[in-house]
Protein backbone atom coordinates (compact mmCIF):
# COMPACT_ATOMS: atom_id res chain seq x y z
CA UNK A 1 0.00 0.00 0.00
CA UNK A 2 2.84 2.41 0.73
CA UNK A 3 4.24 1.98 -2.80
CA UNK A 4 1.23 3.68 -4.40
CA UNK A 5 1.90 7.13 -5.78
CA UNK A 6 -0.13 9.70 -3.76
CA UNK A 7 -0.55 11.72 -6.97
CA UNK A 8 -1.74 9.21 -9.60
CA UNK A 9 -2.09 5.91 -7.71
CA UNK A 10 0.48 4.01 -9.80
CA UNK A 11 2.94 1.70 -8.01
CA UNK A 12 6.27 3.43 -7.43
CA UNK A 13 9.43 1.57 -8.55
CA UNK A 14 12.70 1.38 -6.60
CA UNK A 15 15.30 3.87 -7.83
CA UNK A 16 18.03 3.36 -5.18
CA UNK A 17 18.63 2.69 -1.52
CA UNK A 18 19.97 4.30 1.66
CA UNK A 19 22.29 2.35 3.95
CA UNK A 20 22.87 3.09 7.63
CA UNK A 21 25.31 1.12 9.76
CA UNK A 22 25.00 0.03 13.37
CA UNK A 23 27.66 -1.62 15.49
CA UNK A 24 26.51 -4.78 17.26
CA UNK A 25 28.19 -7.56 19.20
CA UNK A 26 27.62 -11.28 18.84
CA UNK A 27 28.16 -13.10 22.17
CA UNK A 28 30.86 -15.77 22.42
CA UNK A 29 29.65 -18.94 20.78
CA UNK A 30 30.95 -22.41 21.66
CA UNK A 31 30.71 -25.37 19.33
CA UNK A 32 31.23 -29.08 19.89
CA UNK A 33 33.22 -30.50 16.99
CA UNK A 34 32.79 -34.20 16.24
CA UNK A 35 35.85 -35.95 14.80
CA UNK A 36 34.46 -38.95 12.91
CA UNK A 37 36.99 -41.71 12.17
CA UNK A 38 35.90 -44.70 10.12
CA UNK A 39 36.75 -48.28 11.07
CA UNK A 40 37.59 -50.96 8.50
CA UNK A 41 37.74 -54.76 8.74
CA UNK A 42 38.29 -57.72 6.44
CA UNK A 43 34.99 -59.63 6.11
CA UNK A 44 36.70 -62.55 4.35
CA UNK A 45 38.99 -63.16 7.32
CA UNK A 46 36.05 -62.72 9.68
CA UNK A 47 34.07 -65.35 7.72
CA UNK A 48 36.97 -67.82 8.12
CA UNK A 49 37.01 -67.07 11.87
CA UNK A 50 40.37 -65.42 11.49
CA UNK A 51 41.60 -62.02 12.71
CA UNK A 52 39.51 -59.49 10.73
CA UNK A 53 42.40 -56.97 10.82
CA UNK A 54 40.32 -54.07 12.19
CA UNK A 55 41.90 -50.64 11.67
CA UNK A 56 40.68 -47.16 12.56
CA UNK A 57 41.64 -43.99 10.73
CA UNK A 58 44.29 -42.03 12.64
CA UNK A 59 43.13 -39.03 14.64
CA UNK A 60 44.86 -35.75 13.76
CA UNK A 61 47.38 -34.69 16.45
CA UNK A 62 45.77 -32.48 19.10
CA UNK A 63 47.26 -29.87 21.47
CA UNK A 64 46.16 -32.03 24.40
CA UNK A 65 45.80 -35.69 23.53
CA UNK A 66 42.41 -37.07 24.61
CA UNK A 67 41.63 -33.60 25.89
CA UNK A 68 38.41 -31.68 25.46
CA UNK A 69 39.72 -28.27 24.30
CA UNK A 70 40.42 -27.43 20.69
CA UNK A 71 43.19 -25.03 19.57
CA UNK A 72 40.80 -22.09 19.38
CA UNK A 73 39.56 -22.51 22.96
CA UNK A 74 43.10 -22.84 24.29
CA UNK A 75 44.17 -19.74 22.33
CA UNK A 76 41.20 -17.86 23.82
CA UNK A 77 42.21 -18.82 27.37
CA UNK A 78 45.88 -17.92 26.82
CA UNK A 79 45.03 -14.57 25.27
CA UNK A 80 42.49 -13.78 27.98
CA UNK A 81 44.93 -14.44 30.82
CA UNK A 82 48.26 -13.25 29.42
CA UNK A 83 47.11 -10.50 27.08
CA UNK A 84 43.94 -9.23 28.76
CA UNK A 85 45.15 -10.13 32.30
CA UNK A 86 42.02 -12.06 33.30
CA UNK A 87 42.55 -14.53 36.16
CA UNK A 88 41.07 -17.99 35.75
CA UNK A 89 38.26 -17.49 38.24
CA UNK A 90 36.92 -14.62 36.09
CA UNK A 91 37.27 -16.72 32.96
CA UNK A 92 35.32 -19.46 34.71
CA UNK A 93 32.47 -17.00 35.30
CA UNK A 94 32.63 -15.66 31.71
CA UNK A 95 32.39 -19.16 30.25
CA UNK A 96 29.54 -20.03 32.60
CA UNK A 97 27.53 -17.08 31.28
CA UNK A 98 27.95 -18.59 27.81
CA UNK A 99 26.54 -21.88 29.05
CA UNK A 100 29.85 -23.74 29.44
CA UNK A 101 31.14 -24.79 32.85
CA UNK A 102 34.89 -25.38 33.01
CA UNK A 103 36.53 -25.24 36.41
CA UNK A 104 39.58 -23.06 36.93
CA UNK A 105 41.59 -26.11 38.00
CA UNK A 106 40.82 -27.76 34.66
CA UNK A 107 41.84 -24.63 32.77
CA UNK A 108 45.03 -24.47 34.82
CA UNK A 109 45.92 -28.00 33.70
CA UNK A 110 45.22 -27.15 30.07
CA UNK A 111 47.45 -24.07 30.19
CA UNK A 112 50.25 -26.07 31.81
CA UNK A 113 50.03 -28.59 28.94
CA UNK A 114 50.21 -25.72 26.43
CA UNK A 115 53.32 -24.42 28.18
CA UNK A 116 55.01 -27.77 27.58
CA UNK A 117 53.82 -27.96 23.96
CA UNK A 118 55.17 -24.51 22.95
CA UNK A 119 58.51 -24.91 24.73
CA UNK A 120 60.48 -25.84 21.55
CA UNK A 121 59.02 -22.86 19.69
CA UNK A 122 59.98 -20.46 22.49
CA UNK A 123 63.50 -21.91 22.47
CA UNK A 124 63.77 -21.18 18.73
CA UNK A 125 62.67 -17.60 19.41
CA UNK A 126 65.30 -17.37 22.15
CA UNK A 127 68.02 -18.57 19.75
CA UNK A 128 66.99 -15.88 17.28
CA UNK A 129 67.15 -13.20 19.97
CA UNK A 130 70.62 -14.35 21.03
CA UNK A 131 71.71 -13.83 17.39
CA UNK A 132 70.80 -10.11 17.62
CA UNK A 133 73.33 -7.28 17.52
CA UNK A 134 71.64 -5.76 20.57
CA UNK A 135 69.38 -7.27 23.23
CA UNK A 136 67.21 -5.30 25.62
CA UNK A 137 66.49 -6.91 28.98
CA UNK A 138 64.75 -6.15 32.26
CA UNK A 139 63.10 -8.15 35.04
CA UNK A 140 60.21 -7.94 37.47
CA UNK A 141 59.00 -9.77 40.54
CA UNK A 142 56.34 -12.47 40.45
CA UNK A 143 54.88 -13.94 43.68
CA UNK A 144 55.08 -17.74 43.77
CA UNK A 145 53.42 -20.06 46.26
CA UNK A 146 55.58 -22.49 48.19
CA UNK A 147 54.21 -25.74 49.65
CA UNK A 148 53.55 -25.41 53.36
CA UNK A 149 54.35 -21.68 53.46
CA UNK A 150 51.83 -18.97 54.26
CA UNK A 151 53.66 -16.29 52.27
CA UNK A 152 54.65 -16.31 48.63
CA UNK A 153 58.29 -16.19 47.65
CA UNK A 154 59.57 -13.75 45.02
CA UNK A 155 60.31 -15.37 41.70
CA UNK A 156 61.50 -13.31 38.74
CA UNK A 157 60.44 -13.03 35.13
CA UNK A 158 63.11 -11.66 32.78
CA UNK A 159 62.22 -10.12 29.41
CA UNK A 160 64.64 -10.35 26.46
CA UNK A 161 63.96 -8.40 23.25
CA UNK A 162 65.74 -8.99 19.97
CA UNK A 163 66.70 -6.34 17.41
CA UNK A 164 64.91 -5.37 14.20
CA UNK A 165 66.27 -8.42 12.35
CA UNK A 166 65.04 -10.71 15.15
CA UNK A 167 61.76 -9.14 16.28
CA UNK A 168 60.90 -11.51 19.12
CA UNK A 169 60.21 -11.13 22.83
CA UNK A 170 61.03 -14.02 25.15
CA UNK A 171 60.34 -14.17 28.87
CA UNK A 172 62.29 -16.45 31.19
CA UNK A 173 61.32 -17.46 34.72
CA UNK A 174 63.79 -17.99 37.55
CA UNK A 175 62.94 -18.81 41.18
CA UNK A 176 65.15 -15.94 42.42
CA UNK A 177 67.13 -12.91 41.22
CA UNK A 178 70.60 -14.37 41.27
CA UNK A 179 72.96 -13.63 38.41
CA UNK A 180 72.67 -17.24 37.24
CA UNK A 181 69.39 -16.38 35.46
CA UNK A 182 70.65 -13.85 32.90
CA UNK A 183 74.12 -15.45 32.73
CA UNK A 184 72.65 -18.81 31.68
CA UNK A 185 70.16 -17.28 29.25
CA UNK A 186 72.75 -15.02 27.59
CA UNK A 187 75.43 -17.67 27.36
CA UNK A 188 78.08 -16.86 24.73
CA UNK A 189 76.37 -13.57 23.79
CA UNK A 190 78.94 -11.06 22.53
CA UNK A 191 76.75 -8.26 21.19
CA UNK A 192 75.40 -5.14 22.89
CA UNK A 193 73.29 -5.66 26.01
CA UNK A 194 71.07 -2.77 27.12
CA UNK A 195 69.87 -3.08 30.71
CA UNK A 196 69.73 -1.34 34.06
CA UNK A 197 72.65 -1.21 36.49
CA UNK A 198 71.91 -4.60 38.13
CA UNK A 199 75.21 -6.19 39.14
CA UNK A 200 74.08 -9.61 37.94
CA UNK A 201 74.92 -8.56 34.37
CA UNK A 202 78.58 -7.86 35.18
CA UNK A 203 79.66 -11.42 34.40
CA UNK A 204 78.07 -11.12 30.96
CA UNK A 205 80.00 -7.93 30.26
CA UNK A 206 83.25 -9.50 31.45
CA UNK A 207 82.59 -12.41 29.07
CA UNK A 208 82.50 -10.08 26.06
CA UNK A 209 79.09 -8.41 25.83
CA UNK A 210 79.10 -4.62 25.46
CA UNK A 211 77.19 -2.72 28.15
CA UNK A 212 74.66 -0.11 27.05
CA UNK A 213 73.03 1.89 29.83
CA UNK A 214 69.67 3.65 29.88
CA UNK A 215 69.24 7.41 29.92
CA UNK A 216 65.63 7.04 31.04
CA UNK A 217 66.92 5.42 34.26
CA UNK A 218 69.45 8.21 34.71
CA UNK A 219 66.85 10.92 34.20
CA UNK A 220 64.51 9.22 36.67
CA UNK A 221 67.05 9.59 39.49
CA UNK A 222 67.24 13.34 38.95
CA UNK A 223 63.47 13.64 38.62
CA UNK A 224 63.06 11.91 41.99
CA UNK A 225 65.52 14.40 43.52
CA UNK A 226 63.73 17.53 42.30
CA UNK A 227 61.89 18.08 45.60
CA UNK A 228 65.16 18.55 47.49
CA UNK A 229 67.34 20.12 44.76
CA UNK A 230 65.23 21.67 42.03
CA UNK A 231 68.08 23.63 40.43
CA UNK A 232 70.37 20.70 39.72
CA UNK A 233 67.47 18.42 38.80
CA UNK A 234 66.18 20.95 36.27
CA UNK A 235 69.64 21.39 34.79
CA UNK A 236 70.17 17.65 34.26
CA UNK A 237 66.66 17.07 32.94
CA UNK A 238 67.29 19.89 30.46
CA UNK A 239 70.48 18.18 29.27
CA UNK A 240 68.64 14.89 28.76
CA UNK A 241 65.80 16.64 26.94
CA UNK A 242 68.32 17.95 24.40
CA UNK A 243 69.65 14.40 23.87
CA UNK A 244 66.15 13.08 23.26
CA UNK A 245 65.37 15.92 20.85
CA UNK A 246 68.27 14.77 18.68
CA UNK A 247 66.95 11.20 18.80
CA UNK A 248 63.55 12.39 17.61
CA UNK A 249 65.10 14.14 14.61
CA UNK A 250 67.28 11.14 13.73
CA UNK A 251 64.58 8.50 14.24
CA UNK A 252 63.95 7.78 10.54
CA UNK A 253 67.58 7.86 9.41
CA UNK A 254 69.64 4.84 8.42
CA UNK A 255 71.96 3.44 11.08
CA UNK A 256 75.14 5.03 9.70
CA UNK A 257 73.49 8.43 9.29
CA UNK A 258 72.04 8.24 12.81
CA UNK A 259 75.48 7.42 14.22
CA UNK A 260 77.00 10.42 12.43
CA UNK A 261 74.29 12.71 13.83
CA UNK A 262 74.93 11.42 17.34
CA UNK A 263 78.67 11.93 17.01
CA UNK A 264 78.23 15.46 15.71
CA UNK A 265 75.40 16.63 18.01
CA UNK A 266 74.91 14.29 20.98
CA UNK A 267 78.55 13.72 21.93
CA UNK A 268 79.25 17.42 22.62
CA UNK A 269 76.22 17.49 24.94
CA UNK A 270 77.50 14.39 26.74
CA UNK A 271 80.87 16.11 27.22
CA UNK A 272 79.04 19.13 28.59
CA UNK A 273 77.11 16.93 31.02
CA UNK A 274 80.33 15.28 32.25
CA UNK A 275 81.98 18.64 32.88
CA UNK A 276 78.92 19.79 34.86
CA UNK A 277 78.77 16.55 36.88
CA UNK A 278 82.46 16.75 37.81
CA UNK A 279 82.06 20.34 38.98
CA UNK A 280 78.87 19.83 40.97
CA UNK A 281 79.70 16.50 42.63
CA UNK A 282 82.06 18.25 45.04
CA UNK A 283 79.21 20.18 46.69
CA UNK A 284 76.48 17.52 46.61
CA UNK A 285 75.85 15.48 49.75
CA UNK A 286 76.62 11.83 48.82
CA UNK A 287 73.69 10.37 50.78
CA UNK A 288 71.09 12.83 49.51
CA UNK A 289 68.71 12.00 46.66
CA UNK A 290 70.78 14.22 44.39
CA UNK A 291 73.96 12.52 45.59
CA UNK A 292 72.48 9.13 44.66
CA UNK A 293 71.61 10.50 41.22
CA UNK A 294 75.17 11.74 40.69
CA UNK A 295 76.62 8.41 41.86
CA UNK A 296 74.39 6.42 39.49
CA UNK A 297 75.23 8.49 36.43
CA UNK A 298 78.97 8.68 37.10
CA UNK A 299 79.20 4.94 37.80
CA UNK A 300 77.36 4.25 34.53
CA UNK A 301 79.03 7.00 32.53
CA UNK A 302 80.90 4.82 30.02
CA UNK A 303 77.81 2.69 29.37
CA UNK A 304 75.64 5.81 29.07
CA UNK A 305 77.90 7.02 26.25
CA UNK A 306 77.88 3.73 24.33
CA UNK A 307 74.70 4.44 22.38
CA UNK A 308 76.36 7.24 20.35
CA UNK A 309 78.94 4.79 18.93
CA UNK A 310 76.39 2.86 16.83
CA UNK A 311 73.30 3.90 14.92
CA UNK A 312 71.32 0.77 15.75
CA UNK A 313 71.47 1.33 19.53
CA UNK A 314 68.76 3.09 21.54
CA UNK A 315 69.20 5.92 23.99
CA UNK A 316 67.16 4.07 26.61
CA UNK A 317 65.85 0.67 27.64
CA UNK A 318 62.16 1.65 27.53
CA UNK A 319 61.29 -1.25 25.22
CA UNK A 320 62.28 -3.79 27.88
CA UNK A 321 60.58 -1.78 30.64
CA UNK A 322 57.33 -1.85 28.66
CA UNK A 323 57.74 -5.60 28.18
CA UNK A 324 57.93 -6.27 31.93
CA UNK A 325 55.08 -3.84 32.55
CA UNK A 326 52.84 -6.45 30.87
CA UNK A 327 53.77 -8.86 33.67
CA UNK A 328 53.30 -6.21 36.36
CA UNK A 329 49.76 -5.45 35.16
CA UNK A 330 48.89 -9.14 35.06
CA UNK A 331 50.33 -9.64 38.55
CA UNK A 332 47.78 -7.22 39.98
CA UNK A 333 44.99 -9.44 38.61
CA UNK A 334 46.05 -13.08 38.93
CA UNK A 335 48.14 -12.23 42.05
CA UNK A 336 50.57 -15.19 42.08
CA UNK A 337 51.84 -18.33 40.35
CA UNK A 338 51.01 -21.65 41.97
CA UNK A 339 54.59 -22.97 41.83
CA UNK A 340 57.86 -22.65 39.91
CA UNK A 341 56.51 -24.76 37.04
CA UNK A 342 53.56 -22.36 36.70
CA UNK A 343 56.02 -19.47 36.57
CA UNK A 344 57.77 -21.16 33.64
CA UNK A 345 54.43 -21.71 31.90
CA UNK A 346 53.55 -18.03 32.33
CA UNK A 347 56.90 -16.96 30.89
CA UNK A 348 56.55 -19.13 27.77
CA UNK A 349 52.96 -18.13 27.04
CA UNK A 350 53.77 -14.46 27.66
CA UNK A 351 56.52 -14.89 25.04
CA UNK A 352 54.07 -15.99 22.34
CA UNK A 353 51.55 -13.25 23.15
CA UNK A 354 54.22 -10.53 23.20
CA UNK A 355 55.90 -11.84 20.05
CA UNK A 356 52.61 -11.80 18.17
CA UNK A 357 51.89 -8.23 19.23
CA UNK A 358 55.37 -7.03 18.32
CA UNK A 359 54.90 -8.41 14.80
CA UNK A 360 51.44 -6.87 14.38
CA UNK A 361 49.52 -10.14 14.68
CA UNK A 362 46.27 -10.90 16.47
CA UNK A 363 47.52 -13.02 19.42
CA UNK A 364 44.41 -15.21 19.50
CA UNK A 365 44.47 -16.03 15.79
CA UNK A 366 48.23 -16.59 15.92
CA UNK A 367 47.97 -18.92 18.91
CA UNK A 368 45.12 -20.85 17.31
CA UNK A 369 47.36 -21.52 14.31
CA UNK A 370 50.36 -22.42 16.48
CA UNK A 371 48.45 -24.82 18.71
CA UNK A 372 46.84 -26.50 15.70
CA UNK A 373 50.15 -27.02 13.88
CA UNK A 374 52.67 -27.77 16.63
CA UNK A 375 51.32 -31.22 17.61
CA UNK A 376 51.90 -32.51 14.07
CA UNK A 377 55.50 -31.31 13.78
Amino acid sequence: DEKKCPCCGEVRCRIGEEVSEQLEIIPTKFQVLSHVRFKYACRACEARAENPQIVTAAKPPQPIERGLPGPGLLAYLITSKWSEHLPLYRLEAILKRAGVHISRSTMCGWLAACGVLVHPLVELMADRIRASRVIHTDDTRIPVQEPGERKCKSGRIWAYLGDVANPYVVYDYTPDRTRAGPVNWLRDFKGHLQADAYGGYDGIYHAGAIEVACWAHARRYFFNAKETDMRRAATMIGFVRRLYAIETEARDLADDARRDVRQAQSKPILDEIKTWLDAEREVVLPRSEMGKAFTYVLNQWTALNTYVTEGFLNIDNNAAEQAVKRVAIGRKNWLFAGNDAAGGTAARLYSLVAGAKRNGLDPQRYLTSVLARLPGL
